[in-house]
């Protein structure tokens, strides 16, 4: 299996790992059929609704640290409605590509983003445009995916 620089460079020096305490939002998702867990913490500024910090867990493989690290980087600086863009396309296009067994794994990160964005929408009482409920088991829409 082929991993980009980037990747290795992700996986060997993960930028935002650890947890943010008293996060504004928190998803955590996983994949029963791989054993990935991820979780995202959000520091989002309540007034701008910009994302001033992002922090990651990941109990999985090198491509789901990577993906997990990429993702964070992806979106700091972003206010709520730009960082529900952030799909795992863009993730693998900012890591280079992922090989096609590890795809899941940025699956993963946009879920975990998602999922955190959702936390902190119930938290603040808003709503925001395009996000749905998190999946607890992200393999379900693998299953989609494949036979589309």
């Amino acid at each position: 299996m082929e991993y980009s620089k980037k990747v290795m460079d992700h996986f060997m020096n993960p930028r935002n790992m650890g947890e943010i305490e008293n996060a504004s939002g928190v998803g955590t998702v996983g994949n029963a059929k791989c054993g990935d867990i991820m979780r995202i913490f959000l520091d989002i500024d309540p007034e701008t609704h910009i994302i001033r910090d992002c922090k990651f867990k990941t109990f999985g493989c090198g491509a789901a640290v990577a993906t997990s690290s990429m993702a964070t980087e992806l979106v700091v600086g972003k206010n709520i409605n730009e960082a529900l863009q952030v799909t795992n396309k863009a993730v693998m296009e900012a890591l280079d590509g992922l090989p096609p067994v590890k795809v899941h794994c940025s699956l993963l990160a946009e879920e975990a983003i998602h999922a955190a964005l959702w936390d902190y929408a119930q938290k603040e009482h808003i709503t925001i445009e395009g996000l749905n409920p998190p999946k607890d088991d992200i393999s379900e829409g693998e299953e989609e995916l494949e036979e589309a």
